[in-house]
């Protein structure tokens, strides 16, 4: 009984190693093989993905007015929900005040959003009537700011993220490896269900618009973006005030910094909508006493 014991143990080694290499696919390399890393159970067929560094990923600086209002806090809210699952992301959001308010200092605060800067600058009383462009001087201080504190060296795009938006994940994607200014549609604006830029052949050749197909670039602020250069390689490039229509803004800026030739069509050759000018219904407050009656106070 022991020799038969014995002889078993000195024949399960060997029993083990067989079945070890019948397991063992033929085709995967080992892991001891001196290919490189390139040459490892890639399909031939395929073209090679050069990784790329976190260098050379351009930052977005999504520049965003904002004002004092009741569903102000939601809006802002839903904002920061999409960018803070956002790299290589500064935003710049800029309150319609003479001060910073500690409402968008908390939000930011509490975020999630690792890189962000909070400006103010209060719109004169004269230019807050009907009928008047809103948010010029909020979105100038945003454009001060990126030329003075980013240089040549650093490489991004800048977009006008209005705060009444809703934006798809992929839309920053598209935008990131803008080279002068790209282009895409909008949804839920213009008396339509989107606007958006004709294109053949890869460029823009029209509008596809309900309201003032006349302008220049009829295109809404949220659909477009600039290569941070070419923001600092134009200083006086600027949303006008003086002269300058409802609607015209972007028609206004857009003209200073490039032509309809040059844009760069993003989003299946403009033919997805990945932003929504969506907006929070109006709050109805009428039953909102004109002074607090409750015992705490609540932030909205």
């Amino acid at each position: 009984m022991k020799s038969l014991f014995a002889r078993f143990f000195l024949i399960l080694p060997w029993v083990l190693i067989v079945f070890i290499v019948l397991e063992i696919d033929p085709g995967r390399p080992s892991i001891r093989s001196p290919l490189p890393p390139s040459q490892l159970s890639r399909n031939p067929g395929l073209p090679r993905l050069e990784p790329i560094s976190n260098q050379s990923i351009p930052t977005i600086y999504a520049i965003t007015p904002t004002y004092s209002r009741p569903v102000q806090k939601a809006e802002l809210t839903r904002l920061a929900n999409t960018f803070r699952q956002l790299d290589h992301f500064h935003w710049v959001l800029v309150e319609d005040s003479a001060f910073r308010s500690r409402l968008v200092s908390d939000l930011l605060a509490h975020s999630g959003i690792p890189s962000y800067t909070q400006l103010h600058v209060q719109t004169p009383r004269r230019y807050k009537r009907a009928g008047l462009p809103r948010a010029t001087e909020q979105r100038n201080e945003g454009l001060r700011w990126v030329r003075r504190n980013r240089s040549f060296h650093n490489s991004g795009v800048v977009f006008f993220a209005d705060d009444d938006n809703t934006y798809s994940l992929e839309l920053f994607q598209e935008m990131r490896l803008t080279r002068k200014v790209s282009v895409w549609p909008v949804g839920l604006v213009g008396g339509r269900r989107y606007e958006r830029p004709l294109v053949e052949q890869g460029h823009v050749v029209g509008w596809y618009t309900g309201w003032r197909p006349d302008r220049p670039f009829a295109i809404d602020m949220a659909g477009f973006a600039v290569n941070l250069k070419v923001i600092l390689s134009n200083p006086k490039a600027v949303f006008k005030r003086g002269g300058s229509q409802p609607g015209m803004q972007e028609s206004d800026f857009l003209k200073q910094i490039t032509t309809v030739q040059e844009l760069e069509p993003k989003a299946a050759n403009c033919t997805k909508v990945l932003v929504w000018h969506t907006r929070t219904e109006k709050a109805n407050l009428v039953f909102e006493p004109k002074h607090n009656q409750d015992v705490i106070h609540i932030e909205v």
